[in-house]
């Protein structure tokens, strides 16, 4: 059964996190832990954007930014999963430059030690050479970069069905299964 950590970071794009969230309770099935960590950016940016202050109002366990006794810190606590999102360009630098000074880059650094699934849903624009790079390290470790794209050609009429094109995406990258749109065969 899937342990996923959700690590919601202060960039810009809650709704990102909020509709996978979301959607992680409608696909409980298929997995057996849910921790959450986020941010006090990550809340403020989440108050500004949402307009509430739900996001601790999710079957999930919470730690704080901070809590490296959180079990996911230890790569003998067996989490499968983890996705960062919205993944700012100080975490990923962080993350690429095995800096693990919080528990959102030292859960990533277990989880890419131990050859498990880290998903970083970037929502930065444009890019410079600096972020480039730390996404390419990433990669070369093993993680995936998701930039927060959307894609059109399902025809989404609202942000949210736009949004959930990308967080669909994520959840097909974690190795879970959600009915989503795909390209006609």
């Amino acid at each position: 059964m899937n342990k996923i950590i959700v690590a919601i970071s202060g960039a810009s794009g809650s709704i990102y996190a909020k509709l996978l969230l979301d959607k992680l309770a409608v696909i409980k099935s298929q997995w057996s832990d849910l921790n959450i960590v986020i941010t006090d950016n990550a809340k403020i940016v989440w108050q500004t954007e949402i307009g509430k202050n739900d996001y601790n109002n999710y079957d999930a366990t919470y730690f704080g930014k901070n809590d490296f006794m959180a079990p996911f810190a230890s790569g003998s606590a067996n989490f499968n999963i983890m996705i960062i999102v919205p993944c700012s360009m100080g975490t990923i630098a962080r993350i690429a430059s095995g800096i693990s000074n919080d528990l959102i880059s030292r859960a990533a650094d277990v989880i890419l030690k131990e050859r498990r699934k880290l998903i970083c849903v970037v929502r930065e624009t444009p890019y410079n050479l600096i972020h480039l790079r730390n996404m390419e390290t990433i990669t070369q470790a093993g993680g995936i970069i998701c930039p927060a794209s959307p894609s059109f050609y399902s025809k989404p009429q609202t942000i949210e069905e736009a949004v959930s094109t990308v967080i669909d995406r994520v959840i097909h990258l974690a190795g879970l299964k959600i009915d989503s749109y795909s390209w006609p065969q």
